[in-house]
């Protein structure tokens, strides 16, 4: 029971990181509150992009209609010019859709390299007094471990969750990237007299 009662509660264990288990965290609420902004914005435009199906115009508040707006806005230019002017408004998007993307993916690299950092520091100090004092008391070598194995934990706690968010946010953006890309094509396709439309596209072109 003696035991039990002196193990450090999850607060003592992260002041044994020091300053850099607290620069970890930091990063980690950071990593936390970009990756859940990314997401929520990137399923208000995918909610902006279905109700742009069924509207008989083009709406400025999404993706999908600012491509249409290209068209609309340009009813007598010709196929070529309006391919590249389509594929530059999708272009234009893409930013737009990964504007905290490179961010999440960095945390998520730096993250475990300054759990590495720490544990680096960590060892330094047990080593140091191996060199001074032998191995008669282990206590003193206490200290530095548990600051290496909990810098080396929070690295990893805050990498995972970041690493993830990233892969799920790079889906999304293909998915609506995609979406985009094939309301272009129905375009061009209108344009040229193509009649074999993608079965169930994007928008209804002809209206």
């Amino acid at each position: 029971l003696r035991v039990l009662i002196q193990a450090p509660s999850a607060s003592e264990r992260v002041a044994q990181g020091k300053m850099i288990g607290y620069a970890i965290i930091v990063l980690g609420a950071i990593g936390v509150l970009l990756a859940l902004g990314q997401w929520w914005y990137l399923l208000l435009e995918d909610r902006r992009m279905k109700a742009q199906v069924d509207a008989e115009t083009a709406r400025s508040d999404n993706p999908l209609g600012r491509i249409l707006a290209v068209f609309e806005t340009n009813p007598r230019a010709d196929v070529e010019t309006l391919e590249r002017q389509l594929d530059g408004a999708v272009l234009k998007e893409i930013p737009r859709l990964e504007r905290f993307q490179a961010t999440i993916r960095v945390l998520s690299v730096v993250a475990p390299l300054m759990g590495l950092l720490g544990t680096v520091t960590g060892m330094s100090g047990p080593f140091q007094s191996l060199v001074l004092f032998g191995t008669g008391d282990p206590k003193m070598m206490a200290g530095g471990i548990s600051e290496a194995l909990v810098t080396t934990m929070l690295g990893l706690m805050v990498a995972i969750p970041c690493y993830a968010a990233f892969n799920l946010t790079v889906v999304k953006i293909d998915r609506i990237v995609l979406d985009m890309e094939r309301a272009g094509r129905e375009i061009i396709a209108f344009l040229k007299g193509d009649d074999e439309l993608d079965g169930g596209g994007i928008t209804d072109v002809q209206s």
